[in-house]
């Protein structure tokens, strides 16, 4: 029984993961790059203001959070912006 438990756990976690990266496509497109910065930066540290960092430096700590932190190319590219104050 333990068994079928676990397995249980483990296919309703994979299907909750699966529609959690399908959804939020249009809730993403809703979002400016400045809210997308406060709600997913802010997630595991003190997020850097626009400032902290060069322009072009901020495509490749952007590339670098986007697989560190599991947020997809669209968030990824709005925060840039926003962050190179584009």
């Amino acid at each position: 029984m333990k068994k079928v438990y676990i397995i249980f756990v483990f296919i309703l976690a994979s299907t909750l993961t699966l529609l959690n990266s399908c959804a939020p496509t249009a809730m993403i497109a809703e979002k400016s790059g400045a809210q997308l910065w406060g709600e997913n930066c802010n997630r595991c540290h003190n997020a850097p203001s626009q400032d902290q960092y060069a322009k072009e430096q901020w495509e490749i700590i952007g590339t670098h959070m986007k697989m560190k932190a599991g947020i997809t190319n669209d968030e990824m590219t709005k925060i840039v912006a926003f962050l190179k104050g584009e």
